[in-house]
């Protein structure tokens, strides 16, 4: 036999027996991998597939139509809790054969998602995705990329099967991930490189007040971009204050767009952090709405001061600013005599140095700058400073106000103070400094032609003649085209918010002026 005969039955041979153990590998792949995946994963769930492709030639396998169900499920169907998982289908490249084999564990450089639609039933809010979808799973596979495209996710309550959380059309990659028993102790339990993460809409209910709504999100570790940001109250103002024991604020809030550029986030020593240059808030419309009708709460409030200072994790932002933005204030004594409003429109402000005093000794002043129109007229221009780390909670704070004509404002002094007010003050300028003991400072006024009148208590649409007779005598109609101004010295009430402080500070100077 000549040598050439030997080496292609050599080399034939050689192909057969690839052949044969690729065969018996994908034979036994095939075989093994479900007991693999239900014996190896320690964990309360059965995972199923159908039509199984395996190429050892390019690495990779495939799956269709698969099935993720709590063990429980199948004795219990009622009582729904865990994961609930459908996966359209799945492929899995480069994956090491001989860790397969030998350690009964799936290793591979990527997993691809297509169109996953899972539930979870949640015990209780503090459970979280991580930890039910990825410590269960850890002895199965382990990647370093994973990507999902066009998924689905509900967390839903389990006791009233009630949404907590739902997210349409999800497409995500996660890239570089990292999973050890030390990390999965961790609050987020797998460390990853770089992400991104965008989808069509969210529905976020965090408690029984309010439910949170977008639109588009998109994110990546730098960056994130929210379109139509919705906060919205769960009851009507009548079933809410019905549902309180004590005055709480009732919030409305919608956000065109919402930027947050160049963040970085995460935990040091499990301690949270969330760092980021600008976050700009686009086309906003807040409104903020409290009911007198519950008893007083008496705790004591928090300036802004302590309020950063005491937050338990490292916050930073550069720049905070809203643009093109609405805010309303509105206070209703009772519901027959109908709610007080404030308007500022169009609102827009520029916050910088925003951070929290977490694990720190100094910091520079929080300097706020507000450009606005009192109720949708007359120009406001108000500059704020303050420093967290100021135990006192000191401030500084001053702004003009100018051409408000008096009628505008009767939508808030004729609930409020039951009366009404003509003329136009020219000029309202104050300059105030204080902290959590008080506020002092000047007030300077300059008006013209102002006319009250009053109203009876007991029919708030009957003028009362003789309090507003009174009121014509005492209340001078104008400045003769000059400021005046006032010193004004108040102490805070310390169950009052800092905007009742100001209030009062300015409610202060201008009895000493018109009168």
């Amino acid at each position: 036999m000549k040598w050439y005969r030997k080496v292609i039955i050599a080399l034939g041979s050689l192909i057969l027996l690839v052949l044969i153990v690729n065969i018996a590998l994908n034979l036994w792949i095939k075989l093994q991998l479900p007991k693999i995946i239900n014996r190896e994963n320690n964990s309360a769930y059965f995972i199923t597939y159908k039509n199984l492709q395996v190429s050892l030639l390019h690495s990779t396998i495939k799956a269709a139509e698969i099935v993720i169900v709590p063990k429980a499920a199948i004795q219990d169907s009622v009582n729904k809790s865990g994961i609930y998982a459908k996966v359209k289908g799945l492929e899995i490249k480069d994956f090491k054969v001989w860790n397969l084999v030998f350690s009964h564990k799936l290793k591979a450089r990527s997993i691809t998602i297509e169109q996953p639609k899972l539930i979870l039933y949640s015990k209780n809010k503090k459970s979280t995705i991580c930890e039910s979808v990825v410590a269960p799973f850890k002895k199965v596979i382990v990647v370093s990329d994973v990507f999902l495209n066009h998924g689905n996710l509900q967390v839903l309550c389990a006791k009233n099967k009630k949404p907590m959380l739902s997210v349409h059309n999800v497409n995500m990659q996660l890239k570089g991930i990292i999973i050890t028993n030390d990390i999965l102790k961790n609050k987020i339990p797998f460390k990853f490189r770089t992400y991104a993460v965008n989808c069509d809409s969210l529905y976020y209910h965090p408690n029984e007040f309010y439910h949170i709504q977008t639109k588009k999100i998109q994110s990546t570790p730098t960056n994130l971009d929210i379109v139509d940001l919705k906060l919205t109250p769960a009851y009507s103002r009548r079933e809410f204050v019905a549902k309180i024991p004590k005055e709480q604020d009732l919030y409305t809030l919608r956000c065109k767009s919402l930027k947050v550029d160049n963040m970085n986030w995460g935990f040091k020593q499990d301690a949270f952090f969330f760092h980021c240059n600008t976050i700009k808030l686009e086309s906003t419309s807040a409104n903020i709405y409290r009911s007198l009708e519950p008893a007083d709460d008496m705790t004591k409030r928090k300036f802004y001061n302590t309020m950063l200072r005491d937050m338990t994790f490292d916050l930073k932002i550069n720049t905070l600013t809203i643009r093109n933005s609405i805010l309303e204030y509105e206070e209703e004594k009772s519901f027959d005599i109908g709610a007080a409003k404030i308007v500022f429109n169009p609102f827009n402000l520029t916050a910088t140095n925003v951070s929290s005093g977490f694990k720190k000794t100094t910091l520079p002043d929080i300097k706020i700058k507000i450009n606005s129109k009192l109720m949708n007229n007359s120009p406001l221009i108000v500059n704020w400073k303050f420093n967290v780390m100021d135990q006192s909670d000191g401030f500084n704070i001053n702004g003009k106000l100018t051409n408000l004509d008096a009628e505008r404002i009767v939508p808030f002094s004729k609930p409020y103070l039951n009366m009404t007010m003509k003329g136009i003050l020219d000029e309202v300028s104050f300059n105030f400094i204080g902290n959590d003991k008080g506020c002092e400072g000047t007030l300077r006024v300059e008006y013209h032609d102002l006319k009250f009148t009053i109203y009876k208590k007991d029919d708030r649409k009957k003028k009362n003649k003789l309090m507003t007779f009174i009121a014509g005598i005492f209340v001078k109609k104008d400045t003769n085209d000059k400021l005046r101004d006032t010193v004004i010295k108040v102490e805070h009430i310390p169950e009052k918010s800092f905007y009742n402080l100001m209030w009062r500070s300015i409610a202060e100077g201008f009895k000493k002026i018109l009168v």
